[in-house]
Parts: structure tokens; C-alpha cells; sequence
């Protein structure tokens, strides 16, 4: 008996549209098909060594808390952590388009890590692998280097698809 890795992750919204636009235009995930669950929501799946992992995305019904709305924040879950390449070409995105976001070198290794949230509060973590990314490492000054636990989400910084 083995666990092979990760299926998926549900994130619940309270904007849909935002929300497939960050994982599809901002991160490059791809739209897949997603069954008729009788609720809005999406499938995005994003491309793995091994196949496809899939972020399943919804909103309305189940996705709403007892206010009738969303929560927002990862919760008890601190990330979710994506591995990536173009750690200078995510960061310039994230910058152009006035998004907040932290670096990190990982102590002794060569991993190069990106951390951003979505429009919903969950905090993402890209990981990248030093040894093949070009120019220089991470900025790990004060105020741009990732400090485990302390937020830096602002939900007004999102580019809105709706426009």
C-alpha cells in the first residue's frame, strides 16, 4: 500500500472568472473539461512529469460558507506548492501586473521558490530549479524575501477580467 502523488486540489471562490483567469493567463494552466456537477466551477490541469495534475476551481453552492459567501484564505492548509520554470519571467508578471509576492532559496539546496496568492487568498508556492534558471538567485533582502506565516495577500492588487 502507496500513495503516488497528489490528484488534486479543490479551490473554493467567490469569483470564478477571476479565478480561472489567474491560474490560466497569470500561471499558464490550461481549461480542461469538467463535468456538469450541477454547480459553476472549472478544471485546470496543469502538466506533470507523470500525466496532469488538476486544480478543480468552484464557486456557488457547496463553495459557499453559512454567510453565503466564500471564505477566503488557505486555512489550515499553509500552500500549495507547484513546481515551475522561468522564475524571472513569473516575477516580472507578478510585478507587471502589480501583484504582490516573496522569494525564497531554500537553505542548502538549489530550489528557487516564487510564493503569490490567488484571487481567493490561497497562497501558492512555485518552486524552480536553481541549476537550470538563468541570472541571478532569489531576492532574499527584507521585505521581498518569504517569511513562513506572515501574509502578504491583497485582494484589491488582482487584475480584474472582468474589464
Amino acid at each position: 500500500m502507496v500513495v503516488t502523488g497528489l490528484f488534486h486540489v479543490a479551490i473554493k471562490t467567490n469569483d470564478l472568472e477571476a479565478t480561472v483567469y489567474f491560474y490560466t493567463q497569470i500561471l499558464g494552466l490550461r481549461q480542461v473539461q469538467r463535468p456538469n456537477f450541477g454547480y459553476p466551477g472549472a478544471w485546470l490541469a496543469c502538466p506533470t512529469p507523470n500525466g496532469e495534475a488538476i486544480m478543480h476551481i468552484y464557486a456557488g453552492g457547496p463553495a459557499l460558507g453559512d454567510d453565503g459567501h466564500t471564505p477566503i484564505g488557505t486555512a489550515a492548509i499553509d500552500h500549495i506548492s507547484l513546481t515551475a520554470v522561468g522564475f524571472h519571467q513569473f516575477r516580472e508578471r507578478f510585478q507587471r501586473l502589480g501583484l504582490e509576492w516573496r522569494e525564497f532559496l531554500v537553505p542548502n539546496t538549489t530550489l528557487w521558490q516564487l510564493f503569490v496568492y490567488d484571487p481567493s487568498g490561497v497562497q501558492l508556492e512555485l518552486t524552480f530549479d536553481g541549476t537550470v534558471e538563468p541570472g541571478v538567485p532569489p531576492d532574499m533582502s527584507v521585505g521581498r524575501r518569504y517569511v513562513a506565516g506572515r501574509s502578504f495577500f491583497r485582494a484589491e492588487s488582482y487584475p480584474d477580467p472582468h474589464v
